[in-house]
């Protein structure tokens, strides 16, 4: 049966504070700002920045101490440790085991315009690419890009981008990537999917990884699929990408 995990409300208000404290903002030691203060800067439900709070205890950014306040931990070592596909989908060396498939302007899914803010029927700018490993079709990598965001950069252009995209749009648009959700959904392979990734039995699944990657505002810069054939581990998180 399908599964689906879609990122929680209070992803935004976790991503944040995990870059603040990785980027020193809120040092070890320090006190995070009130639970006041967290819901009028991210305009929030009280009941939004309690959970993320505990999130961010129960993982070992934070400390809470009953009457005094909730002190910063540090970046725990866990988080430095998990390798995340998402992550690698918009940094990975496009001329690293891979080819270009397709490059151009379509309409938009409807769930990568949702995800992008966009209106139903309006235009992105799409790369699609087929990762090799090891002589095998490994996965499948198919970015989208808001227009406005595509502008002025070589996203349109058939030809490898050898720093990764995310380094791409960081460079030319002067916006920086700031944090990320993973969307994951098992199913069957569209005809095309299973072509190019050599699927040749109806009853092989794929996994369809939506990664969503947005600047510090919470505005999405670019939604990323990645198509993996066969079974892999499941993935549920938000977190900051520095």
């Amino acid at each position: 049966m399908p599964f689906e995990m879609a990122p929680p409300k209070y992803a935004r208000v976790v991503a944040a504070l995990q870059e603040r404290i990785t980027n020193g903002t809120y040092p070890p030691g320090s006190m995070l700002p009130s639970e006041e203060q967290l819901l009028k800067e991210f305009g929030v439900s009280r009941t939004t920045v309690i959970r993320a709070l505990q999130i961010l205890n129960q993982q070992g950014w934070i400390d809470s101490h009953q009457g005094k306040g909730r002190f910063v931990r540090g970046r725990p070592a866990s988080a430095a440790e998990r390798p995340r596909p998402g992550r690698e989908a918009l940094e990975e060396d496009e001329s690293a085991d891979s080819r270009l498939v397709h490059v151009g302007h379509v309409i938009a899914p409807d769930a990568v315009a949702a995800a992008l803010n966009l209106k139903k029927g309006e235009a992105v700018l799409m790369r699609r690419r087929l990762v090799v490993r090891d002589g095998e079709p490994s996965e499948l990598v198919t970015a989208y890009f808001p227009l406005d965001i595509a502008y002025g950069t070589e996203l349109g252009s058939d030809k490898p981008l050898p720093e990764g995209v995310r380094r791409h749009v960081e460079t030319r648009r002067k916006v920086r990537y700031d944090h990320m959700t993973e969307r994951i959904v098992a199913r069957p392979p569209s005809a095309e999917e299973a072509e190019l990734l050599a699927i040749t039995s109806k009853r092989t699944p794929v996994l369809a990884l939506t990664v969503t990657a947005y600047d510090a505002t919470g505005r999405p810069l670019q939604v990323a699929q990645l198509v993996l054939p066969g079974d892999r581990h499941e993935l549920e998180d938000t977190y900051p990408l520095i």
